[in-house]
């Protein structure tokens, strides 16, 4: 797979004060994406929670470049940026596209696993992590740390 896409709708309660789409909804619908993407190749929530594991953010960044409002149509592409072969630690980079495919805003997170009993890092790595993150869609700059 060359790419994870998903237009989205944007509803009133994603607005700020000055009609536009609120910074921390831009992080609300990553979130949202990485977990539809997991989903969609076999590691659920559910299978994580059974497993006790999950995935934990350590920076989250955007940038902002056109106003997104309310009635726009929204694309949010998503890539796999950096990642150990491991898939122990992982980048990954959001496109939120205007219906004329420009650029609005880049999300992008750095992440890894944590053991959700220890509340420490997850090691060693569940193989099906791994599996699942080695079918990620790759950016184009994609670097193996």
């Amino acid at each position: 797979m060359d790419l994870f896409s998903k237009i989205i709708s944007i509803r009133w309660s994603d607005l700020d004060p000055n009609f536009h789409l609120r910074h921390s909804a831009y992080y609300d619908f990553g979130a949202q994406q990485r977990i539809e993407i997991l989903e969609q190749f076999g590691l659920t929530m559910k299978l994580m929670q059974q497993e006790f594991y999950g995935p934990i953010i350590f920076r989250e960044e955007s940038i902002f470049r056109r106003e997104i409002k309310l009635n726009d149509i929204i694309t949010i592409n998503v890539r796999l940026a950096k990642m150990k072969p491991d898939a122990s630690r992982w980048t990954i980079e959001h496109e939120f596209l205007n219906e004329e495919n420009k650029l609005c805003a880049t999300l992008v997170v750095d992440g890894s696993w944590i053991d959700t009993k220890l509340r420490k890092l997850l090691n060693p790595m569940p193989q099906v992590v791994a599996n699942v993150f080695n079918e990620f869609p790759k950016s184009k700059n994609y670097v193996e740390l």
